[in-house]
Parts: C-alpha cells; sequence; structure tokens
C-alpha cells in the first residue's frame, strides 16, 4: 500500500462478466490500509464491483500510465449516505477545489463509495 502514498491517481482493474479487463485511472483517498473512490452510482466500474468485489489496483498518472506494480484487492461499493459522506470529506481533504468542482457538475446524480483493500 505504500506504493500509493503521495498518488493522485490509482488505475483500478474490474472485469467484465466474460472476465476481460476494464482499467479506469480514478482519484482515491487513504483512510488507513483502504483506499477510497468516490463514484457515480451508474458507472461501469461500481457496477462490476456491486457484481464481483475481485480488482487490481496500481497507482499511475492520469492518463492511466502505470507508476507501480498491480496489486490484487477486493472492493465493495457502500451507497449509503455515512459511507458518501465520509468519502466525500477524504476527498476534499486530498484534493481541494478540484474535488468541489467535479462534486459541483454532478450534482443531482446518484453516487457511490468504493471501498478497496489488498486481498488477503
Amino acid at each position: 500500500m505504500d506504493s500509493f502514498t503521495r498518488r493522485n491517481y490509482l488505475n483500478l482493474e474490474t472485469y467484465r462478466k466474460d472476465g476481460t479487463p476494464v482499467r479506469t485511472p480514478v482519484w482515491f483517498a487513504r483512510d488507513g490500509e483502504t483506499l477510497c473512490v468516490w463514484t457515480q452510482y451508474d458507472s461501469g466500474k461500481a457496477k462490476r464491483i456491486r457484481r464481483e468485489g475481485r480488482v487490481r489496483i496500481a497507482p499511475c498518472k492520469a492518463d492511466g500510465t502505470l507508476l507501480g506494480d498491480w496489486l490484487e484487492a477486493r472492493a465493495e461499493a457502500d451507497a449509503s449516505p455515512e459511507a458518501i459522506e465520509h468519502v466525500q470529506r477524504l476527498m476534499r481533504r486530498k484534493y481541494g477545489l478540484a474535488f468541489l468542482f467535479f462534486r459541483f457538475l454532478g450534482r443531482g446524480r446518484r453516487y457511490t463509495a468504493l471501498r478497496i483493500r489488498p486481498a488477503a
């Protein structure tokens, strides 16, 4: 997990029903040994994680270029108001006005919190 320290993006690899991997660079915030992502409820990555929590993650640049090795992980989606508020606080702390701007652009949409932990 140390490879995510001082990084702004992680590459999140989720899997379609047929097993095809889908890689998406996303903003994240660290919460202890958990990495948290704030995303739209109906996004492809959230749907795939709700179906199957197996993912891989790696630190990356905004364009998805890897900056470290892949790590096997488990992810879960939580659309509860408490989880969403918690992740929003973490993201505001890390990304500041940039996060507030994106949150403003997405007002009126439904969101979910993704929690990602290294596989056991």
